[in-house]
């Protein structure tokens, strides 16, 4: 990845400021800490949805293999290196990680850290029976982030009234695939 992100800044390549650019992650210590000691001043997103293990191994499986301390470590240590704040993303699925209970949690989680939380509102997938929480749960959410000193934002959706949003885009092959596959395991 670094020699790739080396490119997209020469004069030759995009000519694009480091800062301007953002990794996103699930949160591979080894690789978080490998960034922060490259010397220049990338941005750090790690994708966290949940604030407590047993919850981010259902949605996010890798978890398992890592935890989330391990990963609040390392992201501790890229804010040490080099200074730039962690913003750690957050997909809001209704009746999932999106109570006021998950919130006071990740608020304790994130207390005392430079982070800046991005709730993302979850798309609808024709596929999927989960849905995406409410404006009005995520606004709430993010006030009690606040209260507690945390920077949150809720980011602003684009595309989703044609099926083009984040998760929406697939081939209709891909699509039908899919729903083959899901008939015949039920």
């Amino acid at each position: 990845l670094l020699p790739a992100l080396d490119r997209r800044h020469e004069p030759i390549g995009w000519n694009m400021g480091t800062r301007r650019v953002t990794v996103s992650t699930v949160g591979l210590p080894e690789k978080i800490r490998q960034l922060a000691n490259a010397g220049k001043r990338y941005s750090l997103a790690v994708s966290l949805h949940a604030p407590n293990d047993s919850l981010r191994n259902e949605i996010v499986p890798v978890n398992k293999n890592i935890g989330i301390k391990a990963i609040l470590d390392a992201a501790d240590d890229f804010f040490d290196i080099t200074g730039r704040r962690v913003t750690f993303e957050y997909v809001l699925l209704a009746g999932k990680n999106d109570s006021i209970a998950h919130a006071r949690e990740l608020a304790q989680l994130l207390r005392g850290r430079q982070a800046l939380v991005n709730l993302i509102p979850m798309n609808a997938i024709s596929l999927l029976s989960i849905h995406g929480s409410t404006q009005e749960t995520a606004r709430e959410f993010v006030h009690i982030l606040e209260q507690s000193g945390i920077t949150a934002t809720i980011r602003k959706r684009k595309g989703a009234d044609i099926d083009a949003a984040c998760g929406q885009l697939r081939l209709p092959h891909v699509h039908e695939q899919a729903l083959h596959t899901l008939e015949k395991s039920s």
